[in-house]
């Protein structure tokens, strides 16, 4: 729980809504990601982080239940993405 408590607040609000239970090192890192890429803006860097919680769900749906599943796009059904979907 420490280690959920010294994130940054903006990342802790967005861990409140987010579907996937990421760990905090995973959260942290994918948070400085985005923000680099979102170029310091911790809005646009949360919407990185829900874009990528996106593509992990779609992902991972369709190699669960199936392509025909609702949240499995075509788009995410072909391939895994990247380790570095961040980057």
């Amino acid at each position: 729980m420490a280690q959920f408590d010294q994130l940054p607040r903006e990342l802790r609000q967005w861990l409140a809504t987010a579907i996937l239970p990421w760990s905090a090192k995973s959260v942290l890192k994918h948070w400085k990601a985005a923000l680099l890429r979102a170029g310091g803006d911790k809005g646009r860097a949360c919407a990185l982080l829900s874009e990528l919680e996106a593509r992990c769900i779609a992902r991972d749906a369709s190699l669960i239940w199936g392509a025909c599943h609702p949240a499995a796009t075509p788009a995410n059904t072909a391939t895994r993405p990247s380790p570095r979907a961040m980057r």
